[in-house]
């Protein structure tokens, strides 16, 4: 069988095996990336005083994993579909686990945040890696969609049962334990991808990787992630924000330059015409900094200023993590009933009154009844919204370059997520400054509020970004040029 699929397409390939069992480990795979990237929040606290890390950099244990998954999103996709999927995939499971271990195991901050980053590189080859391969095994239409919401689900769900996950293990274990627990996690699903994924075929020498635009776009992103994300705290006139600044924009110019010369670009030019794929990648980047930034200030409020414990953290976002698992599964069945743009406008209006609701309702004193109609709503467009922007980005794309199209999605995705927390933060701790005991408990519940009600705002322009989708898309003329070919 892994001789003749080593010949075959790949998408049929894929699609000669146990489907429910391939789909059933690229979403474990992809769980285990969004576990990572909130896992840590609850034990922060617990983080910063073992190893030292000051209010100044306890950040950097989130917005490292960010900045380094932002950068290597878009070569990861590329490598998915030039080297092949499973050697990828199996390459990116690996690195989380030993990244996971030496987090786990640091003794300070600089150890850890290395191992962060090497988290962060592990996801960006995962993350369009899973989600290439579930547009290659399961046709456009109503097979993809329901696919993509139990993927999808997987991937939303990971980042608020990250937060519960994160809870239970601090408080039984430590903090060591919520790196610790994605060593086994990550090599039971390598060795399952081996098992349940067959050999990629041999690489298509007609194709060329484009090494310079790799570079020079993960060169760029990264670097401008960084200085963006750092700007705030170490100052926009330092000089590390300066060479950073101005080494990024460099990057960004030559790899313009590269683009535009290479007889195979990085990101192909028709996908650039995509008009699904683009307003996707916005939807995703503005998600990330509204929608996923919240897990972040709810935790604060949770443990700041309500006084929970990591255990009871955890426990406070049980309810969300039902509600976002349910709407990402149901996701895939409304934009197949309703198409992409009605579905997406309709979910981002209820997540946009969801956080105003959460918001309002933050108070020193507030009770935890209080926030669940908003917990509720924003959960529900959680859910929806993060299957759905997916299932719009791998719309009209061959399957020769979906992985390509999955590393423009997640990048964006990415590049949202670092800048919407570095923006957020500013917001939240603007009145905060020289203040401690009771006071400085209620001007940062005061500024965590404010922090939310900025996220409604965001939610509600993503609204105006997803009315400008055409509802069900049609593939473009050389992508299907390009589909056509491989049928034969």
């Amino acid at each position: 069988m892994r001789a003749t699929c080593a010949k075959a397409p790949q998408a049929e390939c894929a699609g000669s095996r146990n489907s429910a069992a391939i789909l059933a480990l690229l979403s474990f795979a992809m769980l285990i990336v969004s576990l990572d990237q909130y896992i840590v929040v609850v034990a922060l606290p617990d983080i910063a005083r073992d190893l030292d890390y000051s209010a100044q950099t306890l950040q950097a244990v989130i917005s490292t994993y960010a900045v380094a998954s932002s950068g290597f999103l878009l070569l990861g996709g590329r490598a998915a579909d030039l080297l092949g999927r499973r050697r990828i995939l199996v390459a990116g499971l690996g690195l989380y686990a030993v990244s996971s271990l030496a987090g786990g195991l640091a003794t300070g901050p600089e150890l850890q945040l290395a191992a962060r980053a090497v988290q962060g590189l592990g996801g960006a080859l995962v993350f369009p890696t899973t989600l290439a391969l579930i547009s290659t095994t399961f046709p456009e239409g109503r097979e993809r969609n329901r696919a993509l919401g139990v993927w999808g689900g997987a991937g939303a769900s990971g980042l608020v049962i990250g937060v519960l996950l994160g809870g239970l293990l601090t408080q039984a274990f430590g903090w060591q334990a919520v790196f610790l627990v994605s060593v086994p996690l990550a090599g039971i699903a390598l060795v399952l991808a081996l098992v349940l994924i067959d050999a990629d075929r041999a690489r298509d020498k007609s194709r060329s990787f484009d090494l310079p635009g790799a570079l020079s776009a993960t060169g760029a992103v990264t670097l401008l992630v960084f200085t963006l994300v750092q700007g705030p705290s170490l100052g926009w006139v330092s000089p590390g924000i300066l060479l950073t600044g101005v080494v990024g924009l460099l990057l960004l110019a030559a790899l313009v330059t590269i683009e535009r010369r290479s007889r195979d670009p990085l990101v192909p030019p028709r996908l650039l015409r995509n008009r699904t794929l683009i307003t996707a990648v916005a939807i995703a980047a503005l998600f990330a900094a509204t929608f996923g930034s919240v897990l972040y200030f709810l935790s604060l409020y949770f443990q700041d200023i309500r006084g929970y414990d990591a255990l009871e953290t955890g426990f406070a976002f049980v309810l969300p993590t039902v509600v976002v698992v349910a709407g990402s599964a149901l996701a895939g069945r409304l934009v197949t009933r309703f198409g992409l743009r009605r579905t997406l406008v309709s979910a981002l209006a209820v997540g946009a009154i969801g956080a105003a609701a959460i918001g309002l309702t933050m108070s020193p004193d507030g009770s935890y009844a209080a926030l669940i109609p908003g917990l509720v709503a924003l959960s529900v467009g959680d859910g929806i919204v993060f299957t759905t922007m997916f299932i719009a980005a791998s719309t009209g794309v061959s399957d020769r370059e979906q992985g390509v199209a999955s590393g423009i999605a997640s990048t964006g995705s990415g590049i949202g997520a670092a800048l919407g927390l570095a923006a957020l933060v500013l917001v939240a701790n603007a009145g905060t400054h020289g203040l401690d005991g009771e006071e400085l408990r209620i001007a940062a519940a005061d500024g965590i509020g404010s922090a939310v009600l900025v996220v409604a705002g965001g939610i509600a322009i993503t609204m105006l970004v997803a009315l400008t989708l055409r509802s069900r898309p049609e593939p473009l003329e050389a992508d299907l040029a390009i589909g056509t070919a491989q049928t034969r």
